[in-house]
């Protein structure tokens, strides 16, 4: 059985077993709560420590990747300028989109501080930073004290640096020091695939607390983060057939037919990787793009592009802030979309729920927000996954439109399809 499938059943038993006791006999459902709640805290603490190296080895290898992708040559350096715009555009739709949808999400405040108070979150934020102070520590002078302290914004900077630094020395040595970040990056991934083998466990533990202590309004709660995320990623989606008709000149029908096996796989396999052959396929024979266009873009977009990935950041970011009833300032929000845009590009590859717990703790670090949250919140994620895996790969054959648009002519004899769309 697959990790997402045990952390789905782990949540539906623990929501159970909590409501049960909640609504029988809530002294007990107090009593077994307190009990099972360091459990939760233990595999939360867990996944927490490896977030540092693992975030900094991430940023430095993919900044490298980018790099080494755009120097063999015009089409590659197209490729990666559509992706940076299309995730640019993507964070900023979700800044401005996530808020206001939220805002609009009945809260109560008893409910929220029931739910605080069961995964020990904080009982206040911390005041928000002004512009001027936020500037001061956006550049670490210490990169070692920034790491011991989380403070994951100054360290993303400085591995930024870092990577960018060394796409500057020799290629020997530069190619020794990659490996060893690549194997630092790899080890930590090892640890959290065993922290997430117990993943139900902590799920379990993490939400029978909450439920046994708020009750079943607490579905609803997360009903309205899963709500959010969804309608974001439907919205993306759609949003890209403009992208593709005003940027790459495609004709929307045609395009929209030519995405329609891509994303039936993409549901169905949650995969970008598994989708990739028919990506191909509906871009050579259906949408009729050169050969030098799709062979290269297409697995690039796989490696480096993933469109959900900041609207994901945010909206988890967004949701927490809403629990606590705070309105995020434009640094934050700004904040939140150009860190979401390098965590992203350096993350496409993991699975699933690696993917998740590394790259949201860095952007909810980085806004001032509690982390706490985020266990209960990869419990119910399969769910919008299969909308952000359907974005993320129409996203990609969308960045294939507008490269092949921006290199070249489609060559119309690259697929029978090419006119009809067929």
């Amino acid at each position: 059985m697959s990790t997402p499938a045990r952390v789905l059943i782990a949540l539906l038993l623990g929501a159970a077993t909590g409501l049960l006791l909640a609504a029988f006999d809530p002294a007990r459902a107090t009593q077994v709560a307190d009990a099972v709640q360091p459990i939760g805290r233990l595999w939360l603490n867990a996944l927490q420590m490896t977030v540092v190296p693992l975030v900094a080895a991430l940023v430095v290898v993919g900044i490298n990747s980018a790099a080494d992708a755009a120097a063999s040559g015009r089409t590659a350096r197209t490729a990666i300028v559509v992706f940076l715009v299309l995730l640019a555009l993507s964070g900023t739709f979700a800044a401005v989109a996530a808020p206001t949808f939220l805002s609009l999400v009945p809260r109560d405040e008893a409910l929220i501080e029931s739910f605080r108070a069961a995964i020990q979150a904080p009982e206040n934020l911390p005041e928000a930073a002004g512009v001027g102070a936020w500037l001061a520590n956006i550049i670490p002078s210490n990169a070692i004290a920034a790491a011991a302290n989380s403070a994951m914004l100054p360290l993303v900077v400085f591995a930024m640096f870092f990577g960018f630094g060394l796409t500057r020395i020799e290629p020997e040595r530069r190619a020794r020091m990659l490996e060893m970040v690549r194997t630092l990056g790899d080890t930590m991934i090892v640890v959290v695939r065993w922290v997430l083998w117990a993943a139900p466990l902590g799920v379990f533990a993490l939400v029978l607390a909450v439920c046994a202590r708020v009750g079943i309004d607490m579905l609803s709660a997360l009903g309205y983060y899963i709500l959010t995320q969804c309608v974001l990623y439907i919205s993306i989606t759609l949003l890209l057939y403009i992208v593709a008709a005003v940027a790459a000149g495609e004709r929307p029908a045609r395009f929209a037919r030519a995405l329609l096996p891509v994303q039936a796989i993409a549901a169905s396999t949650q995969s970008s990787l598994a989708s990739l052959p028919v990506m191909v396929d509906s871009a050579r024979m259906r949408l009729g793009y050169p050969i030098a266009v799709t062979s290269l873009v297409l697995p690039m977009a796989v490696s480096l592009f993933r469109i959900a990935s900041p609207p994901q950041y945010i909206v988890v970011a967004c949701f927490i802030a809403w629990m606590y009833g705070a309105d995020l300032t434009a640094v934050q929000l700004g904040t939140a979309v150009a860190l979401s845009i390098v965590v992203s590009m350096g993350s496409v590859g993991l699975p699933g729920q690696v993917s998740f717990m590394t790259t949201n703790m860095p952007v909810t670090q980085a806004m001032g927000l509690p982390v706490e949250p985020l266990g209960v919140l990869l419990a119910v994620d399969t769910i919008p996954d299969v909308f952000a895996t359907v974005a993320n790969t129409s996203a990609d054959v969308t960045a294939t439109a507008v490269v092949a648009r921006r290199t070249g002519p489609t060559d119309p004899e690259d697929g029978p399809g090419a006119d009809s769309g067929t």
